[in-house]
């Protein structure tokens, strides 16, 4: 009810202003004791990658981009909370306006282009933190780094959060820094997942602990591309897939304002598209790599569908700024519901 009635402010204002707003509210709450009261359905623990999750229900990274709530988010029954992404550098990201807000598809387009504070931030962050959950931390690279050179990036971001993740998540799928994407070609991505499996070598023996690694996915990538990408991440012996990154298709949202903006889709529009990627990770991938199901969860069923389909865990964004902090409430309902029946 007290979403309902914020919301209503929230969304006659500049979607980023509004996510701004959230984030300071969500922030005032967890100080105030108040975030931890709006979530009742907790405990589902679930063993993914080697850890120990409270329930499969996480938050996806972009709502908090640089670890300034990620607390509070976990007061509101996540099992998880994943953050950034994160990029060596501060960077603002692309021009505003790049958020937009399709209302009557329960949808957004962004264009952000990783706008952060950049890792040395984050790291002060999550250094001394107390949440109980699971932490996943998203790092990509800075968007003047040479595509050439973005391993550089990306190993640099994986040095400094080894010692705080609980997973790590490599992020080549963002359609809004140029060129990417580029990198879930089967070379680059050869190369950059081999330098990343050397490092995390030699940082699990220097910090004692394997941390998990997850590779996330675009939506878009073609049918005869994805046994590929899902073979070079066995061979690679990374721990998940997380399917999927926003979308580049309009599908479902032709017509509606702001439907021609440039930038990444997602909300209700995207779930059959992820949904079709999901599925094909996880008829070409061993069972013992996890698969994180992202992309168009609105309610409850939406969950349990990423789960038929062979997801271990979900994630959602969107869906918080059209349903509000009910909907993890909903998601772990009907997901118990599943498993009981």
């Amino acid at each position: 009810m007290f979403y309902k009635l914020a919301q209503k402010a929230l969304f006659a204002t500049d979607p980023e202003i509004a996510h701004e707003l959230t984030l300071e509210g969500l922030r005032l709450g967890h100080m105030l004791g108040a975030t931890r009261l709006m979530c009742k359905e907790r405990s589902q623990p679930i063993t993914c990658m080697g850890l120990e999750f409270p329930n499969p229900v996480g938050v996806a990274p972009g709502l908090d981009k640089n670890g300034d709530c990620f607390e509070a988010l976990g007061d509101l029954g996540f099992g998880f909370v994943e953050i950034g992404t994160v990029t060596p550098r501060p960077q603002p990201g692309n021009p505003k306006p790049r958020v937009f807000r399709l209302t009557d598809a329960r949808a957004m387009i962004n264009r952000l282009g990783f706008n952060n504070k950049g890792v040395d931030h984050l790291v002060r962050r999550v250094k001394n933190h107390r949440f109980k959950g699971i932490l996943g931390i998203n790092i990509g690279k800075n968007f003047d780094t040479p595509i050439e050179n973005a391993a550089e990036d990306y190993l640099h971001c994986f040095d400094k959060v080894y010692p705080y993740a609980d997973y790590i998540t490599i992020n080549i799928s963002s359609p809004n820094t140029k060129n990417l994407r580029e990198l879930q070609g089967e070379d680059e991505l050869n190369r950059l997942l081999a330098q990343i499996s050397e490092r995390r070598s030699a940082l699990s023996d220097q910090h004692g602990r394997r941390v998990p690694v997850a590779v996330k996915v675009a939506p878009d990538l073609e049918e005869n591309a994805l046994p590929v990408v899902a073979d070079v991440i066995v061979q690679h012996g990374m721990d998940a897939v997380i399917a999927t990154n926003t979308t580049l298709s309009r599908d479902g949202v032709q017509g509606l304002k702001h439907a021609d903006e440039a930038g990444g889709l997602s909300g209700a529009p995207l779930k059959p598209i992820a949904d079709k990627v999901l599925a094909a990770f996880r008829s070409n991938l061993p069972s013992e790599i996890a698969l994180i199901g992202v992309g168009g969860i609105t309610c409850g069923q939406d969950a349990v569908d990423k789960l038929d389909l062979g997801a271990d865990l979900v994630q959602f964004y969107t869906g918080m700024v059209y349903r509000g902090p009910e909907l993890v409430s909903e998601c772990l309902q009907a997901i118990a519901k599943r498993k009981s029946a």
